[in-house]
């Protein structure tokens, strides 16, 4: 957010000539304007300004109409007064230079007393106990706020003492009411972006896997969890032809929502040419051609594509620069030695296959790198041992491995999208 506008104390010097009655009055609106700059509720700073000014000066009716730039007009926001009134109520507007002394002052900039407002040829009459009115321009480095009105029962009820005080006044409301529709709008843009977070949220999740697929004699599960609303990585499961399935596990270059588009739009793709079946290495390498076309400069994605075969329990898969898959069998750990190739989206190339066996009772790991990466508060790696000797238990699960690094980062969080598939034999 930009530096708020620099405030000045008003000159409230002029106080000392007024009579004590209407001293003690001016004094606790001097105590009333040192209060509102420090509050940033629109509504509630522009009804403690009219009711303030309305109760210290007597008056029939105190407004603050803010100015809407898009439509050249200035609007009512609150108003003191005018019970009833069907000339004016919360949302009228009038017109900049043609409407009333609100619609002068804002178009001249210069304050506009009516001592007697039978007289004025720019009142618009509002309150019938109306006998004179000031209209206040509020501005701020040069630019137009609002305007402040006053009305009182009396004739010529504001000295020029008063006039200089509620001016003096006036520059306070002016920084205050800016103030205050920054905070607003800010805040406004702060609870779209939220809910567009948690739409987008929605969307990405409902794109993972709803339940684990069907395989005789294997148990697949996956889990997701983003650093953010929405991330880069992703996960899948599908089905082919021969009662095989295709494993995906991907991460695409950054966070956030831009990351998700990417992954959103790579899903698509992998899924069409998955099910024309074509192999592990085919699937990458076109995919890899159509994301150099697409992808904008810099972004990229690493990913681990697999077919998994239960018939004949084996697995090939083919690597785009992603973390080299975890095989967990009895009494024996190894990291599949692949080639892994580029990340998609970068250049040109093709992709070699590794097939590997799957012996009963083994476990099979995919994971991306919020899962080996994640820190704990001395900057430590949660690393690939940590991760090898949580899948030696027989009772790790997805949940466990995402569980145990959280309790690694202890309070740190992810910093990146952790992701990991498991698969039983």
């Amino acid at each position: 957010m930009a530096t708020s506008p620099r405030v000045t104390a008003p000159d409230y010097t002029a106080v000392n000539q007024l009579p004590v009655g209407q001293l003690d009055d001016l004094l606790k609106l001097q105590k009333a304007a040192q209060k509102i700059n420090s509050i940033l509720d629109l509504d509630q700073l522009i009804d403690k300004v009219v009711n303030d000014v309305a109760r210290s000066f007597g008056c029939v009716d105190a407004d603050v109409y803010l100015h809407n730039e898009a439509r050249n007009e200035l609007f009512l926001a609150c108003a003191h007064g005018c019970r009833g009134c069907t000339v004016c109520g919360p949302g009228h507007s009038l017109k900049i230079g043609k409407e009333g002394m609100v619609g002068y002052v804002a178009a001249t900039g210069q304050m506009r007393y009516a001592p007697d407002v039978r007289k004025d040829p720019y009142y618009i009459g509002c309150e019938e106990a109306t006998l004179s009115e000031v209209a206040i321009p509020l501005h701020v480095d040069g630019k137009l706020v609002g305007v402040f009105t006053a009305s009182h029962p009396e004739l010529d009820a504001f000295p020029s003492e008063q006039l200089r005080l509620l001016q003096a006044l006036c520059s306070d409301v002016a920084v205050a009411v800016h103030n205050a529709r920054r905070f607003q709008q800010e805040q406004h843009r702060r609870k779209e972006m939220s809910r567009e977070a948690h739409e987008a949220r929605a969307i990405q999740q409902a794109l993972l896997p709803k339940t684990s697929p069907y395989m005789p004699g294997f148990a697949v599960t996956g889990l997701s969890v983003p650093a953010g609303a929405v991330g880069g990585d992703w996960y899948d499961f599908i089905p082919l032809d021969q009662g095989r399935w295709g494993i995906v596990l991907a991460d695409v270059s950054g966070k956030g929502t831009a990351a998700a588009l990417l992954m959103s739009a790579t899903r698509g793709m992998l899924r069409s040419l998955a099910e024309a079946s074509c192999t592990p290495g085919e699937v990458l390498s076109k995919l890899n051609r159509l994301l150099v076309e697409d992808f904008p400069a810099g972004r990229f994605v690493t990913m681990i594509y697999g077919v998994l075969d239960p018939v004949n329990r084996v697995l090939t898969f083919a690597n785009a620069g992603h973390l080299r898959p975890l095989l967990v069998g009895d009494g024996s750990a190894r990291f599949l030695d692949t080639d892994q190739g580029i990340p998609l989206g970068l250049a040109a190339g093709e992709f070699s296959e590794t097939e590997v066996e799957i012996p009963q009772g083994s476990r099979l790991v995919f994971y991306s790198d919020g899962i080996t990466e994640a820190a704990n508060p001395q900057d430590e790696e949660y690393g690939p041992q940590r991760l090898e000797d949580h899948v030696r238990q027989r009772e790790a699960s997805v949940e466990s491995i995402v569980d145990d690094v959280r309790a690694f980062a202890d309070g740190v969080g992810l910093r990146d999208d952790a992701t990991v598939i498991l698969v039983r034999a």
